[in-house]
């Protein structure tokens, strides 16, 4: 296997004879190329009149679910959404219950940036917003600032590893 964004497509006919038929097929392909591929792997099936398939495995999703029926198009939809946010991408759609919509307006229009923790953030908005006398600026405890402006739901952070965190607008 390699880093694709893939789906494992089984002939439903095949399986419930007891047999293993199917096919990993790169979801970020067409909903066409994906139907002809489907198509043509039920073509192929070792049991007569086969018609129907499922979703039995999948990976590169970055952490969305994919149901084992799944519609090809939504599970091509959350494939091209993976190639294009990748990880990011994945961790936000999952913070809005896998919702692609309510996820791209976060990436787009809610974005704040990405910072080593949240006292970072806090110091960067207050330094922008404001002129400090140098003797003051010991006594702000950012850190308390940054967890009291997220727990009041100015914004919502995903942490995708040590000192990665991204911050995005509550929309």
């Amino acid at each position: 296997m390699n880093n694709e964004i893939q789906i494992y497509v089984a002939d439903l006919a095949a399986y419930n004879h007891g047999k293993l038929h199917g096919v990993w097929i790169d979801a970020t392909k067409s909903v066409d190329e994906i139907f002809d591929i489907i198509n043509t792997l039920l073509e192929n099936s070792p049991e007569e009149d086969a018609e129907e398939f499922a979703i039995h495995d999948y990976e590169g999703f970055e952490g969305l679910n994919i149901s084992e029926y799944e519609g090809i198009k939504s599970a091509h939809d959350k494939a091209i959404f993976i190639e294009e946010h990748g990880a990011l991408g994945g961790a936000v759609a999952s913070h809005f219950g896998s919702n692609l919509d309510d996820a791209k307006r976060a990436l787009e229009d809610g974005y704040i940036g990405a910072y080593r923790s949240i006292e970072d953030y806090a110091r960067e908005i207050t330094e922008d917003c404001h002129e400090l006398p140098a003797y003051i600026e010991h006594y702000i405890d950012y850190e308390s600032m940054g967890r009291d402006m997220e727990m009041n739901g100015d914004f919502f952070t995903i942490e995708l590893g040590y000192q990665k965190l991204h911050l995005f607008h509550n929309l």
